[in-house]
């Protein structure tokens, strides 16, 4: 890079790249010890193979909250702490954010912190004056006396929940999850600390908002159509299903009432009804003769 380098040099190239210039002397001279020199004489050293070799720096940190590495710097350096975000000097005491009492001292980019130890029955306050000047006080509730935190159910009942805080006593209900059900079917069981949802009773039929009837449960009936049925389930719905019709002749006869045309009983013809195998004259050409046939 346009830069010489004495053999055995060592310098740092941006990016953090430790570099180095290596050189070897010719193996055909060899090192001879040197001589005296005489008047007239002078010695020669030829070396060859100048080489650059980089690597990258490889960072020792031998401490827990080094601060980031200085502007040009590839390693982080232990002249200080990086605590929390915040650079911390040499010998820096210091209190953290959520440290209730507790002090830290950055020492050679190690940050040690110390809390109060409180004697019992007392608690850390967050004041620096006074770590352990708080005192919880008991809760005497109803002829019992509860420590501080406590947690208690009301007179057995585990709906309610009460808790001891500084002396006094806070009680709340047990939650319950909201029903989807109508209040009168709204159940509260012994035991229970909250409402349930009944079954709904069993319908006993069905009922038909259209006319007002109501059928019993297993009730068939065709509701006007006579190809069509209907059934009354046991839930309380009706369930309705056609009747498809497969047999077919030009001149059935049909009767009131029945979904599908009879083809055997005889024939329909120009209004009139004749058996089977009955002979009548046609009523368009009294020359022709018909006959009624099943088929």
């Amino acid at each position: 890079r346009g830069i010489s380098r004495e053999p055995g040099s060592r310098w740092t190239e941006p990016g953090c790249q430790s570099c180095t210039c290596q050189v070897s002397i010719p193996s055909s001279h060899p090192i001879l010890p040197m001589a005296p020199s005489r008047p007239g004489m002078s010695h020669h050293m030829s070396w060859q193979g100048g080489q650059v070799l980089c690597d990258t720096v490889s960072c020792s940190v031998p401490c827990s909250h080094p601060l980031p590495a200085p502007p040009g710097g590839c390693c982080p350096t232990c002249t200080g702490c990086l605590h929390e975000g915040v650079a911390r000097a040499e010998g820096d005491v210091f209190s953290p954010s959520d440290g209730n009492c507790t002090v830290c001292v950055c020492l050679a980019g190690n940050v040690s912190c110390l809390s109060p130890e409180c004697p019992p029955g007392s608690c850390p306050s967050s004041s620096p004056a006074e770590c352990c000047s708080c005192t919880p006080e008991k809760c005497n509730f109803r002829g019992r006396t509860y420590a501080h935190g406590a947690r208690f159910s009301l007179d057995g009942d585990d709906c309610t929940t009460c808790v001891c805080q500084g002396g006094e006593v806070e009680c709340s209900f047990t939650p319950c999850p909201v029903l989807d059900c109508p209040q009168h079917q709204r159940q509260l069981g012994p035991g229970q600390c909250c409402s349930t949802c009944r079954d709904p009773p069993a319908p006993a039929g069905c009922f038909l908002d259209d006319n007002g009837v109501e059928f019993p449960v297993g009730q068939i009936w065709s509701p006007g159509d006579p190809c069509e049925l209907c059934i009354c389930q046991a839930d309380g719905s009706v369930s309705c299903q056609r009747t498809d019709c497969v047999e077919t002749c030009p001149y059935p006869i049909r009767i009131p009432g029945q979904c599908c045309p009879d083809c055997s009983a005889g024939c329909t013809y120009m209004g009139r009804i004749f058996s089977n195998n009955e002979t009548f004259p046609s009523a368009l050409d009294p020359c022709l003769s018909c006959i009624c046939l099943v088929r």
